[in-house]
């Protein structure tokens, strides 16, 4: 049963378009998407490589690399605009109100310091604390993220960790200032299953008990199924399904969501072959008229190939597909 979270979002995003200019003409990476999440709650963003999920992250968090820029929209959080800040401010809440967990714990972690200078270095950028006060926060943390015998390991450096546990520290320095929310960026990827159940695990906890929200970027429904409340389907950086995960999981309505589920096995139905979508994802030069998935689609008509369908409520969810046009009906 998924848990209550509060109306009032703590992120919101509207209209949010992400272009790089290039000198053959400018690509829209991300055209127009809208979300919101609440207090304790997770939202899954899932899709193909490409799809726009970690450019709409990092567009959250400030760390859009040059040329890609916001050309649209905007991002609030706690009712506070957050798009258009100064370099320094925004880099004053990426840390304090916002945290980030990536892929790749190396690459958020720096093989020379020891993982106590880490933490109590960020600690205390964020924290009116003595060093102190930020080792004895950082022993809690780690101890609260699952590091057995953090007494002695808060000196080791990254190395001596295996890689779930480079995690956890990971998830430790997300947590150092007691962020409001986590952009998790592909968080269990290069983890085996039964760690990467002790992180989903572990995000599901805090958002309980610190009422954390999270952005759980992934291209892996299972991973979605198991640990959010809500999940986005993205596809050529437009949001083609949006709802409960629940609703998504066992009643997808877009096409393509559809057939991400059907290409997943399932334990209790024996099925000879599973779903395959034809093709692929365009490259942002190719995207074409109508619905960006209309090439690939097996329900297509002649409305699909030009006329972009906007989000449209489908019971508990909301579907970008011009079959669940309400004005159709």
């Amino acid at each position: 049963m998924l848990k209550k979270v509060e109306n009032t979002p703590l992120l919101s995003v509207r209209n949010l378009r992400i272009e790089f200019p290039t000198r053959r003409g400018t690509l829209v990476a991300v055209d127009d998407i809208s979300f919101d999440i609440a207090p304790g709650e997770i939202l899954g963003v899932v899709g193909e490589s490409g799809a726009g999920k970690s450019l709409t992250g990092a567009a959250i968090i400030g760390l859009l690399e040059p040329p890609g820029r916001i050309a649209k929209g905007e991002i609030r959080l706690e009712g506070q605009r957050i798009d258009k800040l100064p370099y320094e401010e925004i880099r004053r809440i990426r840390g304090r109100r916002i945290g980030a967990i990536f892929q790749d714990p190396l690459t958020s972690l720096n093989p020379l310091y020891s993982i106590s200078r880490q933490l109590v270095e960020t600690i205390q950028t964020h924290m009116p604390m003595n060093e102190k006060e930020a080792r004895a926060r950082a022993l809690e943390l780690l101890e609260e993220v699952g590091i057995p015998g953090a007494e002695e390991r808060i000196d080791h450096y990254p190395h001596q960790f295996s890689g779930g546990m480079r995690q956890r520290v990971v998830i430790a320095l997300a947590l150092c200032a007691e962020p409001r929310l986590i952009i998790a960026d592909e968080p269990t990827t290069a983890l085996d299953v039964s760690i990467q159940a002790q992180i989903i695990s572990l995000l599901k906890r805090l958002c309980h008990e610190h009422g954390t929200a999270v952005m759980l970027i992934t291209h892996d429904m299972g991973v979605i199924a198991e640990a959010a409340d809500r999940v986005a389907v993205m596809y050529s950086g437009r949001i083609a399904e949006i709802g409960p995960v629940q609703e998504v999981v066992r009643a997808a309505k877009h096409p393509y969501t559809h057939g991400l589920m059907g290409s997943i096995p399932h334990i209790c139905h024996h099925v000879d072959q599973l779903t395959q979508i034809e093709g692929s994802m365009p490259r942002l030069q190719e995207i074409p008229p109508g619905c960006p998935f209309n090439p690939r689609c097996e329900e297509v008509t002649d409305r699909c190939r030009v006329e972009r369908p906007n989000l449209q409520v489908a019971e508990a969810s909301e579907v970008a597909c011009h079959l669940f046009d309400r004005a159709d009906a």
